[in-house]
């Protein structure tokens, strides 16, 4: 069954409530993304790849750090918890930080990682090339302590919990499952992003599970599952069921999102709504950032996803990593309407 779109009242009702929000918690893999553009005009007499003649770079916050930004831009606080290295990136995210004005307090520095940075050599047209820096292996019993006594120390008074899982080695199981009892424990609302490495069981207990459909398969396989004969209401009564969870929302790409609870249960569909997709980095940070919050703020999970979709929208019309504020959200949902009269 196709939701229906939201209507105006219950999405101002909704959004205006952002700035009453207690701080979020963002607990995930952090890092840096870094976007080197220009023209191509020749190839090269070196081998033969394109020349970029650069005209403009820039770095922005992300992977986990690009949902503090995304809610420092709907007008939400947050604490961002994450590993980086001792390096000169680690040192370049925490300036991002600053200037977004974001606090560092949370993040802890690893001897023998490398901060996750990632270089996207990009035209108008296309990326040519992405570089990757980083380290993926399973952090030391040492930082994951350091970590979880972070949580510990810090969690106190947040409205919600964002667990956010690029699969870099951060999110062990200790680690995560001790940190959504911790929550459980102060009454606090748990979602989660999940990572493709990671294993399902992991995330046993939170509120909120967003996969995107490739990650949807992946974990029921993990679990035993085939996917194969499996409709997506089949596979999210398998993740409701096997992992403790009271709410799925599956990505679909062009298809919008499914969503199922254990309130209702059966499947409703939300149709995708980006009238044209530039880039799709961070479209996913948006929306588990807008599904939370939309949460916390009373909407039911049917209206927040219309919300996360139309955060979504927006910042996949946008070059590189990009974040939404609630003006812009607005202004897409009122197109939108327009489109569904």
């Amino acid at each position: 069954m196709t939701a229906p779109l939201i209507d105006a009242k219950r999405f101002n009702e909704i959004t205006s409530g952002f700035k009453k929000l207690g701080p979020v918690f963002v607990l995930g893999d952090v890092g840096v993304d870094k976007y080197t553009f220009g023209e191509v005009n020749r190839i090269s007499p070196e081998a033969p790849v394109p020349v970029l003649r650069v005209t403009k770079e820039w770095e922005k916050l992300g992977l986990a750090a690009n949902i503090s930004h995304n809610l420092k831009t709907l007008e939400v606080s947050s604490t961002l918890c994450g590993v980086v290295g001792e390096d000169k990136f680690a040192d370049q995210l925490e300036n991002l930080l600053e200037a977004c004005d974001l606090k560092t307090w949370g993040i802890v520095r690893s001897n023998g990682r490398m901060t996750t940075y990632k270089e996207r050599a990009t035209t108008a047209a296309q990326q040519i090339c992405r570089i990757d820096y980083e380290s993926t292996e399973t952090i030391d019993t040492e930082t994951e302590s350091t970590v979880f006594k972070r949580v510990e120390d810090l969690l106190n008074n947040h409205s919600a919990m964002i667990i956010e899982d690029y699969s870099k080695g951060m999110l062990t199981e200790k680690l995560t499952q001790a940190s959504i009892k911790k929550a459980k424990e102060l009454g606090i609302f748990v979602a989660v992003d999940p990572g493709r490495k990671t294993n399902p069981l992991v995330y046993k207990g939170a509120d909120l599970l967003k996969p995107n459909l490739a990650e949807c398969r992946i974990m029921l396989e993990s679990l035993g599952y085939g996917f194969n004969q499996k409709s997506i209401e089949e596979m999210g009564e398998v993740l409701l069921d096997k992992l403790d969870l009271k709410q799925v929302v599956i990505t679909l790409g062009a298809e919008g999102m499914g969503l199922m609870s254990l309130e209702e249960p059966k499947l409703k569909r939300i149709p995708t709504v980006a009238p044209e997709v530039f880039d799709v980095s961070g479209a996913g940070d948006t929306s588990i950032t807008l599904l939370t919050i939309a949460i916390q703020a009373g909407a039911s999970l049917e209206e927040a996803a219309w919300i996360g979709n139309c955060g979504a929208g927006v910042v996949v019309g946008k070059r590189g990593t990009a974040t939404v504020d609630t003006v812009e959200l607005s202004d897409f949902y009122n197109r939108l309407r327009l489109r569904y009269k």
